[in-house]
């Protein structure tokens, strides 16, 4: 039997090991519903480290057959990628290092965590600005593996927006980096002998041959991390041949990121929010285009569910907030404590506009408020020079950013279920799919929050669950099935910021068709034809499998 510790401490590898019992347990699962317990998690100082464990895994791969790699950092990922039953890498001990800051890019390791990367840009008045909800946990590595967005996508767009480069260690154990290339430098990799110019000849003739049925395969909604990002690669009119895009979102199943040069915009430092109180969502209709008309920074909404708990878990906010903010947010939730006495709102909107000045961000908000008089929005003004989350409005960030954070923590008789968390269909379905996506929660009885970027048609639903409760288990296929139908009826995604992991990867097919899906998997057999990196998840994923490991225990 391989002697994992032992083989790759002789094969040269610097950083430390670890193999213990309460170890293994911690890193068997995620944010994610799924439990596999892995053989060993490695923690490697450097790059070469990383080439080490690849090199390990190709040299002994045929006596054990399920040697594998998977990438890991802050372990906040909700579909399972981050887990395996082999060797798990963690970047965030060694692979911490913010390399150079200016006011217009970033070049990082993967392991630094996004709130300690923010505080380096801020000093360059400068924003990488696809964060997800998680930012205080998440790491820019996961952002990057998992092609990140959130409550900013609606003005920016996702990760793969911002990636000038990228370094990545592929599965013949070396590194090389990565980024968009056209004419001379595209046709001098097309030209080398060597396993990165096999890549690129494979990669740039699959998307040659294939080129209209991959354009045709982008999803019509304006966010989409499922399968691989094929149609990213290749454009003929600009010339342009970039990898970066398969590696953003690719959930490590193609190779290890090991440096990234992100692109950042200037931090503008006045917001103000406008805030809508909606009783039903039959005004939906004419509010989302009317709003969009508007080209707000961000455009969220959470529920009534999860305003109730927000309000049952207040307490919970002290710690979060300290005593000072936590004292200004009990008081400014006065006003809406009366608002609510006139009935709770199935849904609240918060539209939110950015500036240079409280004047321009003030002008914004009132020609929007003016234009929805007969709907009874309000709004409120936050200007902010040093914290984005001061000020009035903060209430509201803190119940919409914190929902997940309560949900796992704070109730006790039941836990998170991930399973329907990420869909996302364009806006102007909104009216008529979510009464039938709710008549599906009720019919299954779950209880679930649903908060989300109304502005991209994207919602985040998050069932609590016994799922150590046979009843409760046998929910979760049909409840998908049911959902998921009704995602792609209206030709969304079903998973617009999340990935696939062992949840949606065996929707793949459905998702993109049979066609479209045998392409993602000739893009894995190109860069991983031994299948060492992150098994079982993407288009290597099967529902029997993930299945099989849905957490037991908690």
């Amino acid at each position: 039997m391989l002697d994992y510790k032992k083989g790759i401490l002789e094969a040269g590898f610097k950083g430390d090991i670890v193999d213990d019992k309460d170890s293994l347990q911690f890193y068997s699962h995620d944010a994610s519903l799924f439990e596999i317990v892995p053989k060993i998690i490695v923690f490697p100082k450097d790059s070469s480290d990383i080439s080490t464990i690849v090199k390990f895994v190709n040299e002994h791969k045929k006596e054990e057959p399920s040697l594998s790699i998977t990438g890991r950092s802050a372990g906040t990922d909700m579909a399972g990628g981050a887990i395996n039953d082999s060797i798990i890498i963690d970047f965030t001990k060694y692979l911490n290092k913010i390399l150079k800051v200016d006011s217009t890019h970033a070049l990082t390791e993967p392991g630094v965590y996004y709130r300690n990367f923010e505080k380096e840009t801020f000093k360059h008045h400068a924003l990488m600005p696809t964060f997800p909800a998680s930012r205080d946990l998440a790491t820019v590595g996961g952002m990057a593996a998992n092609n990140s967005g959130g409550e900013k996508s609606l003005e920016y767009g996702k990760t793969k927006d911002f990636i000038n480069h990228l370094k990545v260690v592929l599965a013949d154990g070396n590194e090389y980096l990565v980024k968009p290339i056209k004419g001379k430098e595209l046709q001098d990799k097309l030209a080398k002998k060597d396993f990165e110019g096999q890549i690129y000849n494979k990669i740039y003739k699959l998307c040659e041959d294939n080129y209209d049925v991959i354009k045709a395969a982008k999803p019509t909604v304006s966010k989409n991390s499922m399968g691989y990002t094929l149609w990213e690669v290749w454009d003929r009119e600009t010339g342009i041949f970039d990898l970066t895009k398969l590696f953003v979102g690719s959930e490590g199943t193609l190779g290890m990121i090991t440096e990234i040069d992100y692109r950042l915009v200037p931090k503008k430092d006045h917001s103000g929010l406008l805030v809508l109180f909606l009783k039903d969502i039959d005004d939906l209709g004419e509010i989302i285009p009317i709003v969009l008309s508007h080209k707000p920074a961000t455009f969220e909404s959470f529920d009534d569910q999860t305003l109730w708990l927000s309000i049952r878990f207040m307490p919970s906010f002290l710690k979060l907030l300290g005593v000072s903010r936590f004292i200004k947010l009990l008081i400014s939730l006065i006003p809406d404590g009366l608002q609510l006495l006139r009935g709770i709102p199935k849904l609240i909107l918060m539209v939110e506009f950015t500036g240079d000045s409280e004047d321009e961000v003030r002008s914004k908000i009132i020609k929007l408020h003016k234009e929805l008089k007969t709907k009874k929005a309000r709004y409120e003004i936050n200007g902010f020079e040093e914290d984005p989350s001061e000020g009035s409005s903060e209430k509201f960030w803190v119940m919409r950013r914190q929902s997940f954070n309560l949900l796992r923590s704070k109730v006790k008789d039941k836990h998170t279920a991930p399973f329907i968390d990420d869909l996302i269909v364009e806006p102007k379905y909104l009216v008529d799919f979510l009464p039938k996506l709710r008549k599906i929660i009720k019919k299954y009885e779950l209880f679930a929050t649903i908060a989300g970027h109304m502005g991209d048609g994207n919602f985040h639903i998050i069932p609590l669950m016994k799922l150590e409760n046979k009843k409760d288990r046998a929910k979760l296929l049909p409840a998908m099935k049911e959902v998921d139908e009704l995602v792609l009826k209206y030709n969304g995604s079903l998973s617009a910021e999340h990935n696939d992991g062992l949840v949606r990867g065996p929707w793949l097919k459905e998702q993109f068709g049979q066609e479209v899906y045998l392409l993602f998997k000739e893009v894995k057999e190109i860069f991983d034809k031994d299948n060492i990196f992150n098994p079982h998840k993407k288009s290597d994923a099967s529902w029997d499998y993930s299945f099989s490991h849905i957490r037991e225990h908690f």
